[in-house]
């Protein structure tokens, strides 16, 4: 039987109060007729006893306290899926946006997902490929990983974004898929992405779902949730490695701090609310391979610090929870280096299982740890030359000097359409260290020295 409920007990900002519904379930959708006959859909945030909380996707102006008829549905937000999504471009909340008509179903889930039992996960081994060396090298994305990119307000972590959307891809078939998630982007932002991926010919490889900043805060909360349920559904329904990538986390967080203020809750660290760590938790978890599926799901969440504070609340949960991090240094950025990837407190926890011999090349591992080796002896040699003068340091910091701004230079700062293979990235990392003494290279061992190392 359904039952329309008449009148709102109380109306605050874009949540409505109702007293008097029973059995109403958490996150369930509800319609709301007004005195003009249109509708509105909400989604219950809060239950306490009979009286339910209802936040209203296109907010309560023109809402009547008296004449509102509220009904629920009984069920919560649901996507519509089918192969036909890849290729499609979506609004926040999984609505068609590109003019091409509504989904054709074969299934609609929940959008909220359901939990992967940890027994049956599959460790991630394979990597992929984004052909942007510092990444492909140093911190090399694994197949299933969960790798955040901490970036900040004005830097080019769109273009980076872009970048990896054109060049990504697996070295075992062409079964791969990239699912675009943006919220809270401006509108040139939006056609950026849009048209940068028209233009590569990838489109025919993306699902992308795009909140606007002028859309609601409601619908920018579901974005990574309603994007990672299409991903989950290329990957464990029709066998696609599926990279999902988030941006930005922080508009998200942004969001959700906003809606636990109107809500009345208790703030924790800079306002943002106290769940902030399970909620990201429920979104980053949804990464990963399961047994017996083909499939897999890995995610790569874009955010900006705010006022590049790596300590801030959104960056320090984030990196509580995912496997590692690709910093983006101001600095860098600031002399046009591209992509401004900060090499050092960089790392992809889960990269030595998925790199060597079988995966990339036998010396990917030692090569890595000797560029990082070297590299963070230029910073030493750097700091003691802003003490006492270039001029008066050993000849081997003097070495160090030439081979940190060769590194710089040639491998970390890479074009915005240059794709280079894993191959061509090592060599050209042993190319670097050929710059150093034998002696120097004390983290690779001698027969492989023999096989790469040759002398400038």
């Amino acid at each position: 039987m359904i039952i329309e409920h008449l009148g709102l007990k109380q109306i605050n900002g874009a949540l409505v109060v109702l007293d008097g519904v029973k059995g109403a379930a958490y996150n369930e959708m509800a319609e709301l007729r007004l005195d003009d006959g249109s509708s509105r859909t909400g989604r219950v945030v809060q239950i306490d006893g009979d009286r339910v909380v209802i936040q209203v996707f296109e907010g309560t102006k023109g809402i009547s306290l008296v004449n509102t008829r509220t009904r629920m549905t009984g069920r919560p937000i649901m996507l519509s899926l089918s192969p036909e999504i890849v290729g499609r471009i979506f609004d926040g909340l999984g609505r068609p946006a590109d003019g091409l008509g509504e989904v054709f179903p074969q299934v609609r889930r929940d959008i909220n997902g359901l939990p992967i039992n940890p027994v049956s996960r599959v460790y991630p081994r394979n990597y992929i490929n984004t052909g942007i060396s510092t990444i492909d090298c140093l911190m090399t994305l694994i197949r299933g990983q969960k790798l955040p990119i901490f970036s900040g307000s004005g830097m080019k972590h769109n273009e980076l974004a872009v970048q990896i959307v054109k060049q990504a891809s697996i070295s075992d078939g062409d079964n791969f898929a990239v699912v675009f998630a943006a919220m809270g982007v401006k509108n040139d932002v939006a056609d950026y992405f849009r048209r940068s991926f028209e233009r590569s010919n990838v489109t025919g490889k993306v699902v992308m779902f795009m909140n606007r900043a002028n859309d609601p805060i409601i619908e920018r909360i579901m974005t990574p949730k309603v994007a990672l349920t299409a991903a989950e559904y290329l990957a464990f329904d029709l066998d696609y490695n599926v990279l999902v990538i988030l941006t930005d986390m922080t508009s998200y967080a942004e969001a959700l701090r906003e809606f636990s203020s109107s809500k009345g809750e208790i703030p924790g660290r800079k306002g943002y609310p106290g769940y902030l760590y399970s909620d990201f938790a429920s979104i980053y978890e949804r990464a990963g391979i399961i047994e017996g599926k083909k499939g897999s799901v890995t995610q790569i969440p874009i955010l900006t610090m705010p006022n590049d504070d790596i300590t801030n609340p959104v960056p320090d949960l984030t990196g509580y929870i995912t496997e590692g991090q690709i910093v983006l240094d101001r600095t860098l950025d600031s002399t046009g280096v591209y992509p401004p990837v900060s090499v050092l407190p960089s790392l992809s926890r889960l990269m030595k299982d998925g790199i060597g011999a079988g995966y990339t090349r036998e010396d990917h591992s030692m090569l890595a740890n000797q560029l990082f080796s070297a590299y963070a002896r230029v910073q030493d040699a750097r700091s003691l030359a802003g003490v006492i003068g270039e001029d008066e340091l050993s000849d081997s910091d003097k070495l160090l000097l030439k081979y940190g701004a060769a590194f710089e230079a040639r491998f970390v700062t890479q074009g915005a359409n240059e794709n280079r293979s894993i191959e061509r990235t090592l060599d050209l990392g042993w190319e670097l260290l050929s710059m150093l003494p034998r002696e120097m290279l004390d983290r690779v061992d001698d027969e492989t020295i023999e096989k790469y190392y040759r002398k400038s």
